[in-house]
């Protein structure tokens, strides 16, 4: 199999533009990484190693959540302190995480985490948050944060889920935070996370800079997009999009445990 670094014809370069404008819309509508995308089809169109394509997908997302988080920040939508608690727990987690990987079934990670996404999706339809509501800061809504953050950095080095994943429906459905704001504060949690698990990526090599470069860029251009047909969207339609969202993720969860298990 050729080496998906040195794939540059036109039709790598199309699939990496595509691949970035439809992360970019994701990702500014529901607060998230796109690493569900990127991933998936670095891998399907181009044939990357399941680790390069995660990497690639981690660098990538640094510049296109940053055009998020400005995107929700122009609309107040953004909870700053939390979002810093939040990324400093994360990158925290994710070294635990990386840490206990040898040490626990992924299968049974897998199957648990598609038990936690049929709970949020469930969620989604009894909780509507309110767009007025806002993050009240307390000692402890701060030092719930901080379990969130490592929770979530530890499940981002176990089975490579992006943080919004988890994020965005935890601070609406558990701190009765806005849509708008637990997306805003999603994005912005990620860019130290993706940035420090890109540079621990590039030193053992499982990142393709012209790829992420090629797809960020393309992201950064529809994110703002994204951004703003979630402030147009009623909370409820949101819900639905974002639980419809969830249920992508959890198939293909079933579908690396179910491969995981016959392996």
């Amino acid at each position: 199999m050729t080496d998906a670094r040195i794939q540059r014809g036109p039709r790598a370069y199309a699939s990496f533009i595509v691949i970035g404008l439809l992360a970019g819309v994701l990702s500014g509508l529901f607060g998230v990484g796109g690493g569900t995308v990127i991933v998936p089809l670095l891998v399907l169109l181009l044939h990357f190693d399941q680790r390069l394509a995660a990497g690639t997908s981690l660098a990538a997302i640094v510049p296109t959540a940053a055009v998020g988080v400005i995107s929700y920040a122009v609309h107040g939508s953004v909870a700053w302190i939390p979002a810093i608690i939040l990324a400093a727990g994360a990158v925290v987690g994710a070294q635990i995480g990386t840490r206990l990987l040898p040490r626990i079934s992924q299968t049974a990670l897998r199957w648990g985490f598609v038990g936690f996404l049929v709970v949020v999706i469930i969620m989604l339809f009894v909780v509507i948050p309110s767009r007025g509501a806002e993050f009240e800061l307390t000692w402890l809504s701060g030092s719930a944060l901080v379990l969130v953050g490592v929770g979530t950095g530890i499940l981002s080095g176990l089975i490579g889920v992006g943080g919004g994943v988890v994020v965005v429906p935890v601070l609406m459905l558990a701190f009765g935070t806005s849509d708008l704001v637990a997306k805003g504060t999603s994005l912005l949690m990620m860019i130290p996370t993706a940035i420090s698990g890109t540079i621990g990526n590039l030193r053992h090599r499982n990142v393709d800079l012209t790829a992420a470069v090629t797809i960020g860029v393309a992201a950064c251009t529809t994110t703002a997009l994204g951004a703003w047909l979630a402030t147009l969207i009623d909370p409820l339609l949101g819900n639905i999009l974002f639980a419809a969202y969830l249920v992508v993720i959890a198939v293909q969860m079933s579908l690396k445990a179910i491969r995981g298990r016959k392996r």
